[in-house]
C-alpha cells in the first residue's frame, strides 16, 4: 500500500502545467473605426496556444479585422512551427447577411519579427481568414461596407475566434509571454496597436496531463480498494 501512495504521490508530482497571459487592446482603439481585441496565450512544453478574439462588433470596414498578432517570448524564441489553426469560417454576401462556410483556416502563416514571433494572415499580400466581430441585430452585419459585405477576395472571415498552435523548441510552462501586439486590416504593418501588458492567469494542468492523471488515478484507487477488501 505504501508503494502504491508513493507511486500515486510521483504522478501527481510530475504531471505537465502550462502558463496563461492575456492582452487586450487598450478603451478608445481605433483603426479606421473602433477596434476591440483580446488574446489568451498559453505556454507549455514545447507549444504556444493562441486564442484570439475580435470583439468589435457590427464592424464598418476590413481594417477592423484581426489580421495579425506579434508577441516575444522570454526564451527570446524567433522561430517555430504552426502545428495547427482553426475556427468557424463565414461568408457575408453583399447585404450584410453571414452564413457558414465550408473548411478550415488555412491562411495564416507564422514568421520571425525581430526579437519575437508573428501569426499573420496577409502572407504574400493576399488577406486570408482574418478575424470578424460578432454581427449587429439578429447576427446581420448590417454596417459592413463592400471591403466586407459580398468582397470576393476577403470572404471568408473566421467568425469572432480564432485559435492558433504553435511549436517552438525550449518553451516551456516558466516561459513568459513579455508583450504582444495586434494589427488590423490587410495593409501590412498600416494598423498596429501594442496590447496592455500581460495578465496571468497562472498555471492550470496541459489536458493530455489531466488524462493522464486521471486514468492513473483511477487505477491506482482500484487497486487500493481490492487490495483493502481482501484483508
Amino acid at each position: 500500500m505504501k508503494t502504491k501512495l508513493a507511486l500515486l504521490l510521483t504522478v501527481m508530482t510530475v504531471s505537465a502545467y502550462a502558463d496563461i497571459f492575456t492582452f487586450t487592446t487598450p478603451a478608445g482603439s481605433a483603426t479606421s473605426g473602433p477596434v476591440s481585441a483580446s488574446a489568451t496565450v498559453t505556454t507549455g512544453n514545447g507549444t504556444v496556444t493562441i486564442v484570439l478574439n475580435d470583439l468589435q462588433a457590427n464592424p464598418q470596414d476590413v481594417a477592423q479585422l484581426i489580421s495579425d498578432f506579434d508577441f516575444v517570448l522570454s526564451t527570446g524564441a524567433t522561430s517555430g512551427t504552426l502545428a495547427s489553426q482553426a475556427g468557424a469560417l463565414i461568408n457575408i454576401d453583399g447585404s450584410g447577411n453571414s452564413t457558414s462556410a465550408s473548411g478550415s483556416p488555412n491562411g495564416w502563416q507564422l514568421n520571425s519579427l525581430g526579437g519575437g514571433l508573428q501569426l499573420d494572415a496577409l502572407g504574400g499580400g493576399q488577406p486570408n481568414d482574418l478575424i470578424i466581430g460578432p454581427g449587429g441585430a439578429g447576427g446581420v452585419y448590417t454596417n459592413a461596407n463592400s471591403s466586407i459585405a459580398g468582397n470576393g477576395p476577403h470572404n471568408p472571415f473566421i467568425s469572432q475566434k480564432g485559435t492558433f498552435v504553435v511549436d517552438v523548441a525550449g518553451v516551456t510552462v516558466d516561459t513568459s509571454v513579455l508583450s504582444a501586439a495586434f494589427s488590423f486590416g490587410t495593409t501590412e504593418g498600416k494598423y498596429v496597436i501594442p496590447g496592455i501588458p500581460p495578465g496571468r492567469l497562472g498555471t492550470v494542468p496541459e489536458p493530455t496531463s489531466v488524462l493522464l492523471l486521471g486514468s492513473t488515478l483511477g487505477v491506482l484507487l482500484v487497486g487500493l480498494r481490492k487490495r483493502m477488501s481482501s484483508r
